[in-house]
């Protein structure tokens, strides 16, 4: 190798080095309590399916993410106050919280449902069929607002985490609970806890509860952000890469429900 070529050399390694060093740094938000879209392991990390989409999105825009937890009462007031960049959290994208935050495309579709004892006969649920009995939601969701609006004559108990929610359902403390499908779905399947319960009735799609499907959250002033991770969730759902995280989590396609 002559000179000049061992000098272009060092010039395009040295180039390379001032790049990555310099990458973008960016504050990824969630919550932590939401199996298995986010959650807490053993080593105080956060995982979960919300988690590998978010940290694939950033390498595909080219940003080193830092995670952050945040309590879901506050994870919008956090993105908004520049805790964190964007929300990763099953946050349903609803006009409400448009309001406050621009959202990307969905990223996978949501239905609710309702949980009761697996000796529970109920399998219709209206305000008079849930007279006087304790139902639980986690609190600051659209759940919330459903059992809240749907259901005024019951006991309705809101909980800050679903965990908590779940935690009381599984102890015979709620008649009913009101959440996401997919968390209870894979609570009642696969927790120890879950085996005290089942799904009942049709499932909740009415779109004044569950919105246009679930999206990552940016500040209203950060399109050009939001475009970045809306051309890299196309890419990712166009070469597999979703899929495969999606496998790892469900037994079908989250994104169409399907």
């Amino acid at each position: 190798m002559t000179l000049r070529s061992k000098l272009l050399a060092c010039t395009l390694a040295l180039v390379a080095m001032t790049g990555a060093a310099q990458a973008e740094k960016l504050r990824l938000g969630t919550e932590g309590a939401y199996p298995p879209f986010n959650f807490v392991q053993p080593d105080g990390t956060i995982a979960g399916f919300d988690l590998d989409i978010g940290l694939e999105l950033c390498k595909r825009i080219g940003a080193d993410c830092e995670v952050v937890a945040q309590d879901w009462d506050g994870i919008i007031p956090g993105l908004i106050a520049q805790k964190y960049d964007f929300i990763i959290a099953s946050m349903f994208i609803t006009e409400e919280r448009k309001q406050q935050v621009a959202f990307t495309n969905p990223y996978y579709m949501a239905a609710m449902t309702h949980v009761v004892p697996k000796e529970s006969e109920l399998t219709e649920f209206s305000n008079e069929t849930l007279s006087g009995k304790v139902v639980g939601a986690q609190s600051g969701t659209t759940q919330a607002d459903y059992a809240v609006k749907m259901y005024p004559d019951a006991d309705v108990r809101l909980y800050p985490t679903q965990d908590e929610a779940s935690l009381d359902m599984a102890s015979g403390r709620l008649d009913v609970m009101v959440g996401d499908m997919l968390p209870l779905l894979d609570f009642v399947e696969k927790s120890e806890d879950g085996k005290c319960c089942k799904l009942a009735g049709a499932p909740i799609t009415d779109p004044a509860f569950v919105g246009e499907g679930v999206g990552i959250a940016v500040r209203q002033e950060d399109n050009a952000l939001r475009e970045r991770l809306n051309k890299a969730l196309d890419e990712i759902r166009a070469d597999g890469t979703y899929k495969k995280i999606n496998d790892k989590y469900f037994s079908i396609d989250i994104y169409s429900m399907k």
